[in-house]
């Protein structure tokens, strides 16, 4: 009868393997979670409206329906933002690099204005 032979790597071995799928994991996850933040980060700037100099810019948004549009007023006076047909409104008075967030859960057309100023109007079409 003959003795198996039997054939052992050396620890080194094993371990630089180990070492390598653990590297290639962690790697994977970092650039995973970067990806997933650019593409937050770019959602969100693309869901930004802007108050400058007495107007909504962009002037019109188109959303997808779940879309959180931030209004950020960045004039030196105070301004707000209301629906016409009285959807949403800010609670108060924006003033200067304030914020109001609504998230739409519904399509549809919704036009606003600044209820100080009422001749600054915009729309979000929500798709």
């Amino acid at each position: 009868m003959r003795t198996p032979i039997i054939h052992f790597r050396p620890a080194a071995a094993r371990f630089a393997v180990s070492r390598a799928v653990i590297i290639a994991m962690l790697a994977g996850s970092i650039v995973g979670a970067m990806l997933a933040v650019a593409s937050v980060a770019a959602q969100d700037a693309d869901s930004v409206i802007t108050i400058d100099n007495f107007t909504f810019t962009p002037p019109e948004l188109t959303v997808a329906v779940g879309t959180t549009v931030k209004w950020v007023n960045h004039d030196d006076i105070p301004h707000s933002v209301v629906t016409k047909d009285k959807v949403f409104r800010s609670n108060a008075a924006l003033d200067t690099d304030d914020s109001f967030s609504y998230t739409f859960a519904s399509a549809g057309t919704f036009d606003y204005f600044c209820g100080l100023h009422p001749h600054m109007v915009g729309k979000v079409i929500v798709k």
